[in-house]
């Protein structure tokens, strides 16, 4: 190598410098991450209309009016009087009008067919706005690596659901039946918060940039993180048990609080005559289990609460105080459910609550897991 002298100029000092290169947690995103969970959203928000309106459809009896599964051809209602009698006569047909509303006009059959259509055709709509979005980030490679089964799976899941639902409703329509079987209504309402759930995490996941959770995990509290995660199982058993309590109207049999008739153990918990079946159809003890995994849930509600006061971080706090104040609302609202009877507009407010709940609870999970970090102000960095 030549020797240069040693005050000789040059003319470009930065060119011999090596280049600098950034690694991949820099590296700009990649995908429709805004748009994704925009369409995200719109299904969380359809699947929440699926929730109340089943719930609707259910308290006013109306679940079992269509006897058919048309999963295509079923989106047309009936256009004229002929198509209206055959559906009623479809009806007639089953227990449910045989032994509970023998008599009942057409103007009546109408009304509480038109819940169990709008329910069916709000599952077809879930299923569509999934499709045509689906189909579109994929076919223009909007779809950032790593979602693609993610997005599929919730797919396969509203699939999975529509049987699910058939599988429920073909239960009540043999004979001796008057209603679904509750075991099939607790699958079918607890794929429903599944999915729900799935999406809420995917939108919370979506909100923030793929460098910014690699980094904001480093700071995360593992600890925290499992107990939500523990909470958010046991708030998933209980909206199951809620499901088979509302499965058997056993809701609407023990209206008294804390005693149930009178006594702190009702002397009808166990019917010797069912075996395992109390478990699904015996009201007293469906209602005591769901009751007392109630109280537990707010223990345990409690406990992890005062473990997230003391996180460093001031977005996590606040996020398990909202947790709790929707616990305690949802613990009330289930206390008036109970002495009320559970009438149709208290127990649609429960269910509501129910979704409520749990994406808070999976918020305050995700901020568990992935913290935002703030300076000594309080501002966000």
């Amino acid at each position: 190598m030549a020797k240069r002298p040693v005050f000789q100029e040059v003319s470009d000092p930065a060119a011999a410098r090596p280049v600098q290169t950034t690694g991949m947690i820099d590296a700009r995103p990649k995908g429709a991450r805004r748009a994704i969970r925009a369409w995200l959203a719109v299904l969380f928000l359809l699947v929440l209309a699926m929730i109340v309106v089943g719930g609707a459809t259910r308290l006013t009896g109306s679940g079992l009016s269509i006897t058919e599964w048309r999963p295509v051809t079923g989106a047309i209602p009936p256009m004229n009087a002929a198509d209206w009698q055959r559906e009623f006569d479809l009806y007639r047909q089953i227990p449910q009008y045989q032994e509970v509303n023998a008599g009942m006009s057409l103007s009546e059959f109408q009304f509480i067919y038109w819940w169990e259509w709008g329910h069916r055709l709000l599952g077809r709509v879930v299923g569509l706005v999934w499709a045509v979005g689906f189909v579109f980030f994929w076919a223009t490679s909007r779809i950032p690596a790593g979602w693609t089964p993610r997005l599929l799976g919730l797919g396969a899941l509203g699939g999975l659901q529509g049987a699910i639902g058939w599988w429920m409703v073909s239960s009540g329509l043999g004979e001796g039946m008057t209603r679904v079987a509750s075991y099939r209504l607790a699958t079918h309402l607890g794929i429903a918060f599944l999915i729900l759930s799935l999406i809420a995490w995917y939108v919370l996941q979506l909100s923030r940039s793929e460098a910014e959770l690699l980094r904001a995990r480093r700071a995360g509290e593992a600890k925290l993180f499992g107990m939500s995660t523990g909470l958010l199982h046991l708030t998933f058993v209980q909206i199951i048990l809620g499901a088979l309590v509302a499965g058997i109207d056993a809701g609407r049999m023990y209206t008294g609080w804390p005693t149930m008739g009178g006594e702190w153990i009702p002397s009808t918990i166990w019917d010797a005559t069912l075996g395992w079946r109390n478990f699904f159809e015996n009201p007293a003890l469906v209602q005591f289990i769901h009751r007392m995994t109630g109280y537990l849930l707010a223990i345990f509600a409690v406990v992890v609460f005062l473990r997230a006061r003391r996180s460093p971080h001031p977005v996590t706090r606040g996020a398990f105080t909202v947790m709790i104040v929707a616990m305690a609302a949802q613990i009330g609202l289930g206390i008036l459910n109970v002495i009320h009877a559970s009438p149709l507009h208290l127990a649609l407010t429960h269910q509501f609550g129910a979704v409520v709940l749990i994406t808070m609870i999976l918020r305050a999970r995700h901020h568990a897991r992935y913290p935002v970090e703030t300076s000594i102000r309080g501002a966000k960095r």
